[in-house]
């Protein structure tokens, strides 16, 4: 890739934060947008809420990188949490898929975050991006987030959506909160462990988006997980032989549902999602498999 200047929304998340330090260690210049009074030349003020965003600060930018949103899974379910939920991703993309189209220099690419629970339940089946989107909260979610990019692919903006699975990460995520627990001998399966779970280190979250920002041949939905996805169970004792701690306790389904409500059929939910589109453009992941990926986490 070349010298480029690439805004991205939620710079400050897991994700977006790593997109950042990548990009920005290879000599890029990355625009951060920030929901308060910008400090230098590098923020964009943006109010996704109100629909509003510094559009001048956009102009020259080569790309657009939105992954901004409230944590799906960071608490219960609630209706004013799922609201917010919806709102942070359906209004933050059309805010700035509109402002996107409305540019007099547009971008080469805009890039909006997505997640595999578009496909909601799969049980074992193994699904791709030729998949219809399942149904319930996630994946009706998905589908007016993808949908909410349309003005910018409208406007003939080169748009991708990128369907991230759970990203294997120490700092954040829903990984994040494993580590302390397998780290301490806590650790286990959750519920029966039979559901899939279709995971993606964060090096290779990051390389993806970078080689779908660069490669002016790709749009539409891309599957951002590992090639080999893993039941509960395998994940489980995956944890316990890369940090050499016993994976002796499991959550039951019950105690999960009591615990998470609504969020917790997402999470014993089966997901065996592939990531076809991305293998045939010819990405190479560095993690494939799934110890690999913890160990690099």
């Amino acid at each position: 890739m070349q010298r480029s200047r690439i805004a991205v929304a939620g710079a400050s998340g897991l994700i977006g934060g790593a997109l950042a330090r990548s990009l920005a260690a290879d000599g890029h210049e990355v625009v951060r947008l920030v929901r308060r009074a910008p400090r230098g030349a590098d923020e964009v003020r943006w109010d996704p809420e109100r629909g509003s965003v510094d559009a001048a600060g956009l102009e020259g930018c080569d790309a657009v990188v939105n992954l901004a949103g409230a944590g799906i899974g960071d608490r219960r379910w609630t209706e004013e949490r799922k609201a917010l939920i919806r709102s942070s991703r359906v209004e933050g993309t059309r805010t700035l898929a509109e402002a996107v189209a409305a540019l007099s220099r547009p971008p080469r690419v805009f890039v909006n975050g997505s997640a595999i629970g578009w496909y909601g339940e799969t049980g074992e089946r193994a699904v791709d991006e030729r998949a219809p989107h399942g149904h319930g909260f996630l994946p009706e979610l998905c589908v007016e987030w993808e949908a909410a990019a349309g003005p910018a692919r409208e406007a003939g903006v080169r748009t991708v959506c990128v369907r991230t699975g759970l990203v294997v990460s120490r700092r954040g995520g829903a990984w994040g909160r494993l580590f302390p627990l397998f780290s301490a001998g806590l650790g286990g399966r959750l519920g029966d462990g039979r559901q899939y779970w279709s995971y993606i280190s964060l090096h290779d979250e990051v390389a993806a988006i970078r080689h779908l920002v660069d490669r002016d041949d790709l749009s539409g939905a891309f599957n951002l997980t590992a090639p080999q996805p893993l039941t509960n169970r395998e994940i489980t004792a995956a944890m316990g032989r890369v940090l050499h701690r016993p994976t002796l306790f499991s959550v039951p389904a019950p105690v999960l549902r009591a615990a998470l409500g609504e969020l917790a059929g997402d999470v014993l939910g089966s997901a065996r999602v592939l990531p076809t589109r991305l293998l045939e453009s010819g990405f190479a992941f560095a993690f494939p498999d799934i110890e690999g990926a913890i160990r690099a986490a």
